[in-house]
């Protein structure tokens, strides 16, 4: 499987934030995007999620399931714990797992790979910073997709929880996922490179 970019033109509210742009990712693979605040690092995830058009050239993801569109076939984890705080830590993930669909994981099985087994049952408006993003790491579990795109998914994250983040990318990546990430701090895995430039 490989995801790529060719050409890739963004403009937000009239302005440029990035044109020609070219990456790629294999199976197995993590890309790194690195660079200064505004230099359309988010843009880009967003952009091949499918949350932003591209002004110019193409987004392809090839030996993939060829009935599915990318966007069904990637998680996107913003920056923001998109969570409901009157909803307990299992009933947040089994709203992602419903309103995702596809073959879904076992809910507690996905939040003791976490570490969060011993919350199930609490008020998502009672976790921690650290916690809520244990628990948006938990969706990328719950339905099994092939590419991640995650925006400084460590953000809050202690040593322990960053470590376990690492397990949990090894293992996707071994199951032949992608991860392009978008990041200002080491990810703790062997990654390359996508550097962004300054803002035009």
């Amino acid at each position: 499987m490989r995801l790529s970019g060719r050409q890739i033109d963004c403009i937000r509210g009239g302005r440029s934030v990035f044109s020609g742009l070219d990456f790629e990712a294999a199976s197995g693979e993590v890309l790194a995007v690195v660079g200064p605040n505004g230099s359309g690092k988010t843009s880009l995830l967003r952009l091949i999620a499918g949350l932003l058009v591209p002004a110019g050239g193409s987004v392809d993801l090839e030996g993939s399931e060829a009935e599915l569109t990318l966007q069904e076939q990637s998680h996107y984890l913003g920056h923001r714990d998109a969570l409901k705080p009157a909803l307990s830590v299992q009933e947040n993930l089994a709203f992602w797992r419903d309103f995702l669909g596809g073959a879904a994981g076992d809910l507690s099985q996905c939040l003791k790979a976490v570490g969060l087994g011993h919350a199930t049952h609490l008020p998502a408006a009672y976790l921690s910073a650290g916690q809520r993003r244990r628990l948006s790491i938990a969706r990328l579990l719950v339905v099994r997709r092939p590419v991640w795109l995650l925006d400084e998914p460590t953000s809050a994250l202690d040593t322990a929880g960053q470590d376990l983040f690492v397990g949990v990318m090894r293992d996707h990546l071994a199951s032949g996922g992608v991860i392009i990430a978008a990041t200002h701090t080491p990810l703790g895995i062997e990654a390359r490179e996508l550097r962004m430039g300054e803002t035009k």
